[in-house]
């Protein structure tokens, strides 16, 4: 008797056909995500439909920058990273579509760092398929119950086997990083910090002079973006490694909260989280005359020199602390930028396994298990950050 194979079973590991790839892309473009950002949409459609045509090697940097971006045939990509830093908001975009409105879409796009070739998969959200056992006569049930058994016993002892010889694949440097973290059963809470806002509380026709006592604060209403971004690709990490969390966003955070399981602190170390961090040897003062980071107190060149009013800067700095807090006595994790564009990037560092390979191939030995802090340089690129680079370590 044949069992042949189930088609629907077959079906789910192919690779998602071409048709199924477009109706995806539909969807992601017409998404929130991708409404706003027409470059988006247009750099995404480029490399998809060359991809599709069997055309991926032509998805060069220069290539995209001439085609997509209207640059001269003379452009030269060491001299404008419009591409990689479009190519980077475009992760970014995804990352964030497929952790929420996306989550459960049959099909997945992703755009791998260090390539312009995207890559497209199943979902993880599939029905289950249901293999129909096979209907076995009266009189040969005795004999396909023992044959049955001995292939059984057969694929067991291979299966044993297979797992024997395979080689031990160590864990990322990703996975190390947040190990301590997310070793526990608790929950581990993501918390972000509300921005002081004015408003201007006056009508916008009047003539007379504005006042100070025209602006009014505007509190606990308003997250700064590069912590929204930063958020986001947080919260998408623990997802992918089913990791249960609970956002809490600024008054809602207690320091009960804080000592009831591990946490991660987005943003403004310098405002909301200033009493927890302050103690830390790197910490991010902004003060008259001063926006940079400190070394036990003392203000480094770290700095940004002459940060503008609107904190529109082209290179900021940021801190990565990863501790076993004292006063907390759990785990605490906080990813802080002086502007919101370094907040934006160390978050692209604790989430990204290239980025992270990269970095602690430097680190000493036992880092895994040692308290830590990471000092970050940004270039900020037409308004978006760059990969961070680390200038100042410390392992204790």
């Amino acid at each position: 008797m044949s069992l042949g194979h189930n088609p629907d079973t077959i079906h789910a590991e192919m690779p998602p056909r071409e048709e199924q790839i477009r109706e995806e892309l539909d969807r992601v473009l017409a998404s929130h995500e991708f409404r706003s950002s027409k470059r988006s949409q247009e750099f995404l459609r480029y490399v998809i439909d060359h991809t599709l045509r069997g055309q991926g090697e032509m998805l060069k940097e220069r290539t995209i920058g001439i085609e997509v971006f209207g640059r001269p045939t003379s452009y030269d990509p060491s001299e404008d990273a419009t591409v990689r830093v479009k190519a980077g908001e475009v992760r970014k975009r995804l990352g964030i579509y497929y952790a929420g409105e996306g989550a459960h879409n049959p099909i997945r796009i992703e755009l791998p760092s260090g390539t312009y070739v995207p890559e497209f998969r199943r979902g993880a959200h599939r029905e289950p398929q249901v293999v129909p056992l096979p209907v076995v006569p009266v009189g040969e049930e005795r004999t396909f119950t023992a044959g049955r058994a001995i292939a059984a016993t057969a694929v067991l002892v291979a299966i044993a086997l297979a797992a024997w010889f395979v080689p031990w694949k160590p864990k990322s440097s990703l996975e190390q990083f947040w190990s301590p973290v997310l070793s526990g059963v608790s929950p581990v809470f993501v918390c972000a910090a509300y921005v002081p806002v004015w408003g201007l509380d006056r009508e916008p026709t009047a003539a007379q002079p504005v006042r100070v006592e025209d602006f009014v604060p505007l509190n606990d209403q308003f997250v700064g973006g590069g912590d929204l971004v930063a958020t986001s690709r947080l919260t998408a990490m623990l997802v992918r490694m089913r990791q249960p969390f609970r956002l809490k966003v600024g008054n809602d955070v207690s320091f009960a909260d804080l000592r009831s399981g591990p946490a991660i602190l987005v943003g403004y170390s310098y405002t909301r989280w200033k009493e927890i961090s302050k103690q830390m040897r790197y910490f991010i003062e902004v003060a008259p005359g001063f926006a940079g980071i400190t070394d036990n107190g003392k203000r480094t060149e770290w700095a940004i020199a002459n940060l503008p009013r609107d904190r529109r800067t082209d290179e900021d700095y940021a801190i990565v602390t990863r501790v076993f807090h004292p006063d907390t006595h759990a785990m605490l994790v906080e990813v802080a930028g002086i502007t919101q564009y370094g907040t934006d990037a160390a978050s692209d560092l604790v989430t990204n396994a290239d980025l992270m390979k990269e970095e602690f191939q430097k680190a000493p030995a036992g880092w895994q298990g040692k308290n830590l802090q990471l000092v970050l340089k940004v270039k900020v690129i037409a308004g978006a950050p760059s990969s961070p680079k680390v200038v100042g370590r410390y392992f204790w």
